[in-house]
């Protein structure tokens, strides 16, 4: 999964686009490098970011999808919103795959029921707080029991409501210290127990370019090493900001489970 910013305050420069051409040929080098799902979103969800109002995001979005579309009609789309609202609007009129939710339908009561009338995937996050308060010196008795039994309580509300296709993020970097980072990242193999796809967002993020004493545009080897060890641990999708080097990771992970499974 491929990430489009339609911001001009995410953490990462390099994911920054404001205008229709930028993010044609954002989105134009990520599918030549083979990129499988692209991921638009219209506020920045970094640390202390402030809030952007319900319009501002839908004029971001409107004008991304409507350059995307025209662009590459049968790319998969998913969009990154917590807003019933825009959800719904963008999959009527832009035909969006699927709904990518930061906060698992915690910042907007009315987005589950949404999804089950839109019949779309939906990608669930686990958050604790809001990207204005979450990284406030956040606490756990026990990481990953909390965030199971938090993924277990919506998956059980998702499918009274008629949603039958929910990917579980455990939502790196989101109220987690480093230290709840790599443990969460150590006990990925935990959320097979879902029986659900895993999908990670650790591209240049603040775990690792804080190990490496690096700013995020030199943590692409950083983020390569943990993209690995995610896989390992059971991870299916990866959410990048580099599709090339993501793409030869899965390849060299492939061949890693395919020779463990011949024989000697």
């Amino acid at each position: 999964m491929g990430i489009i910013n339609i911001t001009d305050d995410s953490f990462y420069e390099g994911s920054r686009y404001n205008d229709p051409q930028s993010i044609v040929r954002g989105a134009r080098k990520m599918v030549n490098e083979g990129v499988d799902i692209i991921d638009a979103g219209a506020f920045s969800s970094r640390p202390g970011a402030t809030p952007i109002s319900e319009e501002e995001e839908f004029d971001r979005l409107h004008m991304a999808l409507y350059a995307l579309r025209n662009e590459f009609p049968e790319l998969v789309i998913s969009v990154d919103t917590y807003r019933a609202s825009i959800a719904e609007t963008m999959v009527k009129e832009y035909k969006v795959d699927i709904i990518n939710d930061i906060s698992g339908g915690e910042m907007d009561p009315e987005m589950i029921k949404t999804i089950g009338k839109l019949k779309v995937p939906y990608i669930i996050m686990h958050m604790k707080g809001t990207p204005e308060n979450m990284q406030k010196e956040p606490e756990y008795d026990n990481i990953v029991d909390e965030i199971l039994r938090f993924f277990g309580s919506k998956v059980s509300t998702l499918v009274k409501e008629g949603v039958n296709d929910i990917i579980v993020d455990p939502g790196f970097g989101f109220g987690k210290t480093l230290e709840h980072n790599y443990t969460l990242l150590n006990h990925l193999d935990s959320f097979r127990m879902l029986e659900l796809p895993i999908m990670v967002g650790i591209s240049r993020k603040s775990m690792i370019y804080k190990i490496l004493d690096v700013h995020p545009e030199e943590s692409l080897n950083g983020t390569t090493a943990v993209h690995m060890a995610a896989l390992l641990k059971g991870a299916n999708i990866l959410r990048v900001h580099d599709v090339k080097p993501a793409k030869e990771t899965v390849k060299i992970f492939d061949e890693i489970v395919k020779g463990g499974k011949q024989t000697l």
